[in-house]
Order: structure tokens, then C-alpha cells, then sequence
């Protein structure tokens, strides 16, 4: 029989296969297979005879044998050693066979004999695994004869070895010309060809590309078009694993640096992309390619700077395990990126402080820095990345935030970067653990304040100042804690009386950050209020008199919604609110100075007359959401709609403790009359009118960077106060509401993810979901909804989710699986036990849109509990909404499963009582659903209850009914009626009457 291993042989060739053997460790990876031994030799091989297969080994010791053959073949002919050489190859001892061939050779002249041991040695060599040699013997055969067929294949053998395919193809190719009919050969044939055309398709094809595609880029005089389109397939080919490993090693890293060096935008931009799609998941890659980077971020670009930013993004998930995509065998190769994450680290710090960065540059670098040090879950123990990075860079953000454009010599910013760094400054705050921490942070940040206060240099002082204002726009206790310093606060309102408008401009600022605090506020009501009045009066700088504005916005809104703790007199905030709508109206004002109005308002807006005002002009209110776009102010919006809408969190009144409180004259908070229901109501109604869901549905799409969780709660509240009247969610729907609720509703808060999950429960109750939520995202509703039937969530929450759960179920069998998947089911149940009549009465409707689920079906099958008996009992309810759901779905499910018609009589005494009630009630949609359960019942397998039935009262039941005339109103009680006597029939219970003939 032919080993499965070795290729079929010419059928007059006597063969011997010899096992196979590993490869070394050192070379190719793949397995090797001894030829036939047929191949080995000129000669033809001897009969085999019994005595050639002695069971006993040979037992002289190698090197007395050695010495033997040597004796005897020192000074022997090339003929006779080469027949030794035979010998020892069949017995085994390559190493003695080559020995001999290699004498042979030394001896032979006849170029003949001289090929034929060449090709010998060859096999030696092949057995030994020496590639390289076998080769170089082979060829020596073939130089003689061209056409030796066996050296053209062994030389095939160690050329595929050696990795060289397409030179053992044409090896093979010629000895398949000669013998075309031997399988061995052929089958070689078409093996290397398949392999080669493997290659060619995933090596060469991609190299040409890569190098052809860096030809065009790196070639000036080429289209501007055909560039575009090399670089953008340079991209797309990076993001392939094979093809940025092509890249890589075709010298790709050089190669894309050259085009970062051109300074073209556009070749910068596909460079830095490419080298992203390289590095993402790869360490490997990235630790040999780390050495390489440049800072490419001082480029004033923002589309480069961001592309940059994820290039870093990529190297660091790379090297963090970030990405957690499997990528092959490369994350071993790296075993400690601790070094390259810490030079990484430095690197973006120092870009905060190099002037060499841009504006958009720098951003990027804070955004970064906010993104990957501090923890993303509080629960990690290592915090070290950001102890580092105080220790390493608190100073060089601080420099950040105190940066004053209009000063000579300032580093390149944009208008955002003082806000991200106070961002990142609150983050890393937040990141502390322990007191130590906490007081070292703000040691370095008093420390650094000090040594930049000099009244000596103004521009110094200025510095510190804004500084301060970063501080309190981020971790604000930190910058409180300094304002409180002696002397501080006083500089700050004598700034504001400085000729320099900068000097003016930064201390105001300063003063509206300071004063969110009541004790702040009261200090510079007393001192500053008639300064900040006198500057906006007398200023001709629009900036400085738009924030003085805002100013007094503030201080005028620090007694918050309550009516009695009006810090200016009557009248006054509606004025600043009215100067602040003119801003917002005018589009001949630059947007960040309108945008500055938007933060007015967001004060002004506590006062209800102020809200009132607001809501009733529209150009306003349009002129605000056209604003929102732009994202930096998303937060400032968002507090003003919270405000207009009255969703802010609100105590509890109670009114005995008011009494107490009058009574031991403490102060107690009004509520302005215009803050009452009816007025909230027709402001919701106007901002709808206005489209503010549509605004909102923009807002939620904005970048999490800038969309925080705080944010994300207050446009969840506002949506929750938008829903509140059923009529008003059609156009909640109409225009985005419902699709823009989802993410809300999934991230943020605990308590922004409630108000928007009960904001989605009160749209999908009554809405048609596949309008509400189309395609799908109505999959992602079931989770918010369930999230709302947990215990510690209200009986309102918890009613309007068992509603849109309930309208869910009834959409698709999907849906259902969906609910169930997401463990809603054993909530359910609990709410069905619920003594509140509406959350029972849901939970049921529920219920009876879930029994078609064979899952709930088997737990109403399963011994031991008392789901069945409960669903029983509710039928005996006296609310007609509850038993049309109670006795729905125990029509459902005995129709279902039959053996529950037979358990429903098992688990109360009290069945028949309520069935005949059911059966008698007046309202006919609950009289069908008792019939139809009768009817199930005589359907079952149970012959002895379906005669107890009839025997019962239950006939007589069925006969009135179904003996009534036609009526349309209550029609499918009679026509179940009448079917469940034609089954008594047909079980022989009952006969049908007859007249005598």
C-alpha cells in the first residue's frame, strides 16, 4: 500500500519510504519527506531477500567502522567508494555515505561517473536537511547532463526548501517534459504553482502597488488627482494588516517621513494617516517606528493636528492593550512598553510649553492627555500616569491656561485650549486619592501662582491671574482656595479699574468664574457690581463690555429661582436679558462674542420672568439653537433650556417645615408665580414650536470630549420635561427625539441615564416604534426601559416603562426575545403582584404580550410557584382593564400549552367561580377571553375536565349565550360560544336537541 505522504511512483520502480523527520529548529518551519529511495541511485534497486532484513542491528561502534571503511577505501577507486557510499546511504549512516562521495569526487575523473555522484551526495545532503548544498550538488549533475532527471528534482526539493519557488518550478517543469506521465511530478507541478500564485498575489502584487503608489506621491510633476487617489489607496491599504507590513518592510517608514518633510498639507495628512493604520494594533511596529516619529502637530492645521492626535491615540492603545483586537503574534514580540509609554507621555507635555506648536497642535496634545491619563474607572489601584504627570507637567498646563493672547510673546493657541486645559487640569485633579495628593497638587499650583505675581510687571500679574481663572473653570475648589488668598481678590477688582482693556478683559473674567460661590458673589456685589456697571457703560471694546455684561448677568442670578434673594431691583435682570438677546440677534457680531450672550442668558434664566421673555422671542431662541452647533458652548445652552423648562432638581416643600422655618425666622425660598405648572407648560409648547428638539438632536452628536456627562444630564432632563404632555411626543418624534434619547439614555450619569430612559418609556408607550425608532435602534430601547423597573426607581418610572415595554412586545417576536434576553422578565412578574392598580394592571398587559415566548411559557409549566395561580386570580379582578390583560393571557397560553388548561383547576380552588364570571361579564371583550379559555379546556388532552365543565353550570352558560341573536357589538362572544358547544358535540358530551318526527 502507498504511503499517504509520498507522491504515486512509476509502477515498475521498487520502493522504500522512509519516515518523517522534524526540522531542525533553526530553518524552515515546514515538514520534510524523504523521496523514494528509487531517486537516489543510477542503478536500480536489488531484490529484496530475507536475509536483508535481520532483526538484529548492526553492533560495531561508529568509530571502529569508521576506521574500517577508511583503511579500506583511503586509496580505492571513485566506482568502488561510490557503491560504498550506496551502501551506507541504505544502512542509514549518511554522514559515512557522504564521506565516501565526497572522496569519490576527489578521485573521479570521468565527468559521467563524476554527475552521478554529485547527485548522490545530493540526496546525502537532503536527508541531512543542507539545502544549500544538496542545490549546489544537483546543479553540478545537471551541468553534465541536462537532462538527469533525478538531480532536477532533488535540486526542485532543496530550491523549495531554500524558499526559491519559482526556480523549483521550472526544475520540475522540465521533469514533468520528460516523464509526463509520472503523478509525482505532476502533482509537484501543481502544488508549486499554487503556492507561487498564493505569493504573487498577497507579496509581489501588494509591493509593486505600495512602491508604485509612494512613486506617484513623492513625484512632483505628477496630477494632482492621481496623487490624491495614491494616497488615499496608501490609507487604505495601511489598515490591512498584509498590507501595512508591506509597507513597513519596503522601507514605508522612510519613505512616508520624506513626505511629512515635504510640508504640503495634503502629503502631510496622508502620511500621518498611513502611519496610523500602520501602528493601530501593531507593538511590534510601533516600538521600532516610535524611534522614528517627528512632532508633526506644530503644523497649523486642524485637520493635520487631529490626524496626528489619533496617529498617538493608535500608538498608545497599541502599546496599552488599549485595543483589544487580536492582531497575530506581534504583542509578544513586545514584552515591557512601559519606556515608550512614558517617552509618549513627555513628548506631549513638552509640545504644551514648545512654541514651535500651533494652536490646534496644542489642543490636540490636551485632549490626549485628558483622554489617557487620568483612569477611565476609579476602581483601577494604578494612578501612577497621573502623579507623573503632575509631577512632570502641572506647571507647563498652568502656563497653558494663564496664556493671554494679547500679550507680546505668547505661546499659539486657539479659542478653546484655555477651557480643555482646565479640563485636563479637573480630571487629573479627580484622579487623586488621598489628601497628600490633593495638597501637593495645590502646592504646586500656589507655588506657581506666587512666583508669577510682581507689581512690578503687570503682564506677570496678568498671567497669574488668568490662571486662576483656568483653575476655577476646572478643579474649582483648587482655584477657590487661592482666590481666598489675601490680596488676591482685592487685585482682581483693581484690575478692572486699569486703563489696559487687556488688563480689564482678563479680570473681569476672573470675577465671573469667582463668583459661583454665595460668599464670592456677596463680596464682589459689595465691591465690584457699580466697577463692572461702570465699565460696561464706558468701555468702546466690545469684548470687555460683553463679559462685563455677563458679569453682572451672574451676580444678578445668585439667589437662583428663589423669588425673595433678587440681588438687583426690580426690573434690572429683565434688562441685562434684553441687552443679551440684541447680542444673540445680531449677526454682524462675531460669534464668540454672541456666544458670550448665550452665557448670560444661562444665568439671567433662573429669573422666571427673564425665561418667560426669552421663550416668547423666537428670533432669539433660533438665533441660540443656530449657535449651539458650535460645540463649546453646548453646556451654556443646555442650563439655559434646563432653566426655561424648570427640570432642574427641586426639593421637596414640606409645608410643616416651612411653618417651623417662618417660625424660627429662617429664610425660606419662594417660588415666583410665573414658575408655576401652566406657565412651564406654554414655554415647553413655544421652545417646541421654536424646534428645540432639533437643536438637541444636533447637540447629542457632538464629540464626547466636549459633550460631558454633566452636559448629557441636563439635555436629558430638557427632554424629559419636553415629553411630559403626551400630545407634545408626536413632535418629538417628528423631528429626532426619539433616535437622539438613545444615546443618552445609554451613557452619561445615573441620573441623566434615568431621566432619559423614562423620557424614552413615555414616547414608546404611545408611539408606533417602527416610526419612532426606525430600523434598528428600537432593539436599543428594551434596555433604558427595563433599567426603569428596577425597585429603586419611582411607581411613575416604573409604570411608563411597563407601558413602552408593553407596546414593544406587541411590535415583532424579535422584540419579545429582546426583552427577555435583557432579564425584564422576572421584574415583571414582581410588578404584577404590586398593589398599585395601574403598575399591576401594566405589568399584566405586559404579560399577556409576552406568553407567546416559549420561555415564558415554560416558566408557567414549572412546579412550585405561583405565576399560573396569580394570572387566575387577577381574572377575578374587579378592573375590566385588568382582566381583558389577565385572562388575555391565559387565553394565549392554555391555547398554547395544553397541560396548563388542566394545572389552571390545580392551582385555586376558585377557578370555575371566576371563569363563569368571565364568561357572564358584561363588557364583551372580557366575556370572550373567558370563552375562548373555555374552549381551550374542552380542546385539552383532559376528557374527564372538559366533562366537568359541561356537567357544570358552564352548559347552561354557553347555551344562553350562544343561543342569543346576531348582535355586531357582541358578536365574538356568541360565535365563541356557539363553537364551544359544537366541541362538547363532537366529544359526545352533549347531543343536539330533536323535535319528535
Amino acid at each position: 500500500m502507498m504511503h499517504p505522504l509520498v507522491p504515486n511512483l512509476p509502477h515498475h520502480c521498487t520502493t522504500k519510504y522512509l519516515n518523517p523527520t522534524h526540522v531542525a529548529p533553526d530553518n524552515s518551519l515546514s515538514r520534510s519527506y524523504q523521496v523514494p529511495l528509487w531517486l537516489y541511485s543510477c542503478q536500480p534497486p536489488p531484490p529484496l531477500s530475507p536475509h536483508t532484513h535481520s532483526s538484529k542491528p548492526h553492533t560495531h561502534p561508529f568509530g571502529i567502522r569508521h576506521l574500517l571503511v577508511s583503511s579500506q577505501l583511503s586509496m580505492g577507486d571513485p566506482v568502488q567508494l561510490k557503491d560504498e557510499g550506496n551502501k551506507h546511504f541504505q544502512a542509514g549512516d549518511i554522514d559515512l555515505a557522504i564521506e565516501c562521495y565526497t572522496k569519490a569526487i576527489k578521485v573521479c575523473k570521468d565527468k559521467k561517473v563524476l554527475a552521478v555522484i554529485h547527485r548522490n551526495r545530493s540526496a546525502c545532503y537532503l536527508k541531512k536537511e543542507n539545502y544549500a548544498n544538496a542545490a549546489s550538488d544537483a546543479s553540478k549533475a545537471i551541468d553534465v547532463d541536462a537532462a538527469d532527471i533525478k538531480a532536477l528534482y532533488r535540486r526542485c526539493q532543496a530550491l523549495e526548501k531554500l524558499g526559491k519557488l519559482d526556480m523549483a518550478f521550472k526544475d520540475v517543469q522540465r521533469c514533468a517534459t520528460l516523464e509526463p506521465k509520472n503523478k509525482t511530478f505532476l502533482e509537484t507541478l501543481r502544488r508549486l504553482g499554487a503556492e507561487i500564485q498564493a505569493k504573487l498575489k498577497t507579496t509581489f502584487s501588494t509591493d509593486s502597488r505600495v512602491q508604485n503608489m509612494f512613486d506617484i506621491l513623492l513625484d512632483e510633476e505628477m496630477e494632482k488627482d492621481k496623487r490624491e487617489k495614491a494616497a488615499n489607496n496608501l490609507i487604505v491599504l495601511s489598515r490591512e494588516d498584509a498590507g501595512a507590513e508591506r509597507i513597513f518592510q519596503n522601507n514605508g517608514v522612510a519613505l512616508l517621513l520624506n513626505m511629512i518633510e515635504t510640508g504640503k498639507p495634503e502629503m502631510i495628512l496622508a502620511a500621518v494617516r498611513t502611519l496610523s493604520g500602520m501602528c493601530t494594533g501593531h507593538k511590534a511596529r510601533v516600538s521600532k517606528e516610535n524611534k522614528s516619529r517627528k512632532v508633526i502637530m506644530a503644523v497649523d492645521n486642524e485637520e493635520i493636528a487631529l490626524a496626528t492626535c489619533n496617529l498617538f491615540q493608535c500608538i498608545n492603545d497599541s502599546l496599552t492593550g488599549g485595543d483589544t483586537r487580536e492582531y497575530g503574534k506581534e504583542e509578544a514580540l513586545v514584552m515591557d512598553a512601559a519606556k515608550d509609554l512614558k517617552t509618549i507621555l513627555l513628548s506631549l507635555l513638552e509640545m504644551l510649553t514648545s512654541k514651535k506648536v500651533s494652536g490646534h497642535g496644542r489642543d490636540q496634545a490636551l485632549n490626549l492627555l485628558s483622554k489617557n491619563v487620568p483612569r477611565r474607572d476609579k476602581k483601577e489601584k494604578n494612578h501612577s500616569r497621573t502623579l507623573f504627570t503632575i509631577d512632570h507637567g502641572l506647571k507647563k498646563i498652568l502656563k497653558v491656561c494663564g496664556q493671554v493672547t494679547e500679550l507680546p510673546d505668547q505661546l499659539p493657541l486657539t479659542e478653546n485650549t484655555q477651557l480643555i486645559a482646565s479640563v485636563l487640569l479637573n480630571k487629573l485633579y479627580d484622579d487623586l486619592t488621598c489628601d497628600p495628593e490633593r495638597t501637593n497638587f495645590k502646592d504646586i499650583c500656589n507655588e506657581y501662582i506666587k512666583s508669577k505675581i510682581d507689581p512690578n510687571d503687570m503682564d506677570k500679574t496678568i498671567h497669574a491671574i488668568n490662571t486662576i481663572s483656568g483653575l476655577l473653570q476646572g478643579p474649582f475648589d483648587v482655584g477657590n482656595a487661592l482666590v481666598g488668598q489675601q490680596g488676591i481678590m482685592e487685585m482682581m477688582v483693581a484690575l478692572c479699574g486699569s486703563e489696559r482693556e487687556v488688563d480689564q478683559m482678563i479680570a473681569v473674567e476672573a470675577l465671573i468664574h469667582a463668583s459661583s460661590k454665595m460668599s464670592r458673589a456677596s463680596f464682589i456685589i459689595t465691591n465690584g457690581v457699580s466697577l463692572l456697571k461702570d465699565i460696561y457703560k464706558k468701555t468702546k471694546n466690545e469684548r470687555i463690555k460683553i463679559r462685563s455684561l455677563v458679569g453682572l448677568c451672574k451676580l444678578g442670578s445668585a439667589g437662583g429661582d428663589d423669588y425673595s434673594l433678587r440681588q438687583f431691583a426690580e426690573g434690572s435682570t429683565e434688562k441685562l436679558a434684553k441687552q443679551c438677546r440684541k447680542w444673540l440677534c445680531n449677526p454682524q457680531i462675531d460669534t464668540k462674542t454672541r456666544k458670550w450672550a448665550i452665557e448670560g442668558l444661562a444665568y439671567l434664566t433662573n429669573d422666571a420672568d427673564v425665561k418667560d421673555d426669552f421663550v416668547e422671542d423666537e428670533p432669539a431662541l433660533k438665533a441660540m439653537f443656530e449657535l449651539s452647533k458650535d460645540k463649546t458652548i453646548l453646556y451654556a445652552v443646555a442650563c439655559t433650556l434646563v432653566n426655561c423648562t424648570n427640570c432642574y432638581e427641586k426639593k421637596d416643600i414640606i409645608p410643616e417645615l416651612v411653618q417651623l422655618a417662618k417660625f424660627s425666622k429662617q429664610h425660606v425660598p419662594e417660588q415666583h408665580p410665573k414658575d408655576k405648572k401652566d406657565f412651564i407648560e406654554k414655554r415647553v409648547k413655544r421652545l417646541l414650536k421654536a424646534g428645540v428638539t432639533s437643536a438637541l438632536a444636533v447637540m447629542v452628536k457632538a464629540d464626547n470630549a466636549i459633550l460631558t456627562e454633566q452636559t448629557k444630564e441636563l439635555l436629558a432632563r430638557v427632554f424629559l420635561a419636553l415629553s411630559e404632555n403626551p400630545r407634545d411626543r408626536g413632535t418629538i418624534v417628528a423631528q429626532g427625539g426619539g433616535k437622539a434619547l438613545i444615546p443618552l439614555a445609554l451613557e452619561g450619569t445615573d441620573a441623566g441615564k434615568v431621566k432619559a430612559s423614562h423620557a424614552l418609556a413615555k414616547i414608546a408607550a404611545i408611539s408606533n416604534p417602527e416610526i419612532a425608532f426606525p430600523g434598528e435602534r428600537v432593539y436599543e430601547v428594551v434596555r433604558p426601559l427595563v433599567s426603569l423597573l428596577h425597585t429603586d426607581r419611582d411607581g411613575m418610572q416604573n409604570f411608563e416603562a411597563l407601558k413602552g415595554l408593553t407596546n414593544l412586545a406587541g411590535y415583532s417576536e424579535k422584540l419579545r426575545v429582546k426583552i427577555l434576553k435583557e432579564k425584564a422578565l422576572p421584574e415583571i412578574e414582581n410588578h404584577m403582584f404590586e398593589e398599585h392598580d395601574q403598575i399591576r394592571r401594566a405589568a399584566t398587559e405586559c404579560m399577556c404580550n409576552l406568553v407567546t415566548c416559549k420561555e415564558v411559557q415554560d416558566r408557567y409549566l414549572e412546579d412550585g410557584n405561583d405565576k399560573l395561580k396569580l394570572l387566575v386570580l387577577l381574572c377575578g379582578e374587579d378592573d375590566d382593564e385588568l382582566q381583558i390583560a389577565a385572562a388575555g393571557a391565559l387565553a394565549m397560553i392554555t391555547a398554547a400549552q395544553k397541560k396548563l388548561c388542566s394545572k389552571m383547576t390545580q392551582v385555586t380552588t376558585q377557578w370555575l367561580e371566576i371563569l363563569q364570571r368571565l364568561c357572564l361579564h358584561t363588557n364583551p371583550n372580557v366575556q370572550h377571553r373567558g370563552l375562548v379559555i373555555v374552549y381551550n379546556m374542552l380542546d385539552s388532552d383532559d376528557s374527564e375536565l372538559a366533562k366537568k365543565l359541561i356537567e357544570s353550570e358552564m352548559l347552561e352558560i354557553l347555551s344562553v349565550i350562544g343561543k342569543a341573536a346576531d348582535n355586531p357589538k357582541r358578536q365574538e362572544p356568541i360565535d365563541t360560544a356557539r363553537t364551544c358547544l359544537v366541541k362538547a358535540m363532537d366529544l359526545g358530551l352533549i347531543k343536539p336537541f330533536t323535535s319528535p318526527s
